[in-house]
């Protein structure tokens, strides 16, 4: 039963990942975190579900990415100067995660939580969120200051980082919503390749588990893709704002209590 719970979950974020161009690890990291317990399975430990939600977020992302593709949604040159950024500085945090406590972790997580949710709550015009990705422009120094940063941070947790690199490709950066969903999938690629490399070699991934989780994410990612395309864009924003925040929230209160 625990790992048709992880097959079900990994189902569950593997939608969310491919609707909101997410590798889902802003909602399997609750989710493996908060749940086992509810439903009589052991806990699992933090470590090891930043390290599932790395091996989900890798092969999520890509099932999605083929669709945005297609889609004419993914820009080439902002996912090379995003993600080669995010891409060393998440290696670097990845590995320096073993030795950092737990709690720390889970305060990280929150901090960048809360930053994002803040961000997509500012106001913006939708007029360009239909753009195709021959279509946009961005500052590149600021893209490489913002993949510097993030992907350290992101790789210390276990993360992709699209919950936070989405809002600030959106309001740093400018880029339409439907590019900046597909470009963050191709973008997460390299945070998730990195995180994912070390957290295997630290020994971070119970592989059995992760097979699980795939089982269920890889098909279910493509799906979510379909829906998001046939989606308005606004409704996309807001959805996104809320898993964030809620998600924000729970880790907040779990620190105080």
């Amino acid at each position: 039963m625990f790992y048709l719970f992880l097959v079900l979950a990994g189902a569950v974020v593997g939608f969310f990942s491919g609707l909101l161009g997410i590798g889902g690890g802003i909602l399997m990291f609750p989710l493996l975190h908060y749940l086992p317990q509810v439903f009589g399975f052991d806990a699992i430990g933090v470590k090891n579900i930043t390290g599932l939600t790395m091996v989900q977020g890798f092969f999520a992302s890509l099932s999605a990415l083929l669709f945005y593709q297609k889609q004419g949604l993914v820009n080439k040159s902002l996912v090379w100067t995003l993600g080669l950024s995010l891409f060393l500085s998440s290696l670097v945090g990845s590995f320096a995660s073993k030795a950092v406590p737990d709690k720390v972790l889970l305060f990280i997580f929150g901090v960048l939580a809360l930053i994002a949710a803040a961000l997509m709550f500012i106001p913006r015009s939708y007029g360009k969120d239909d753009l195709t990705e021959d279509m946009v422009s961005f500052h590149k120094p600021a893209a490489i200051v913002i993949g510097v940063t993030v992907g350290f941070l992101v790789g210390l947790v276990g993360q992709g980082g699209a919950f936070i690199t989405i809002p600030l490709m959106l309001y740093a950066l400018k880029i339409p919503l439907r590019v900046a969903l597909g470009s963050t999938l191709a973008i997460g690629l390299f945070s998730a390749t990195a995180g994912t490399i070390g957290k295997v070699a630290t020994g971070q991934v119970p592989f059995v588990m992760a097979g699980a989780l795939l089982v269920g994410a890889i098909p279910v990612a493509q799906a979510g893709a379909w829906v998001s395309k046939r989606t308005r864009t606004h409704h996309l924003r807001w959805l996104l704002a809320l898993i964030i925040s809620a998600t924000a929230l729970k880790i907040w209160a779990d620190l105080f209590r």
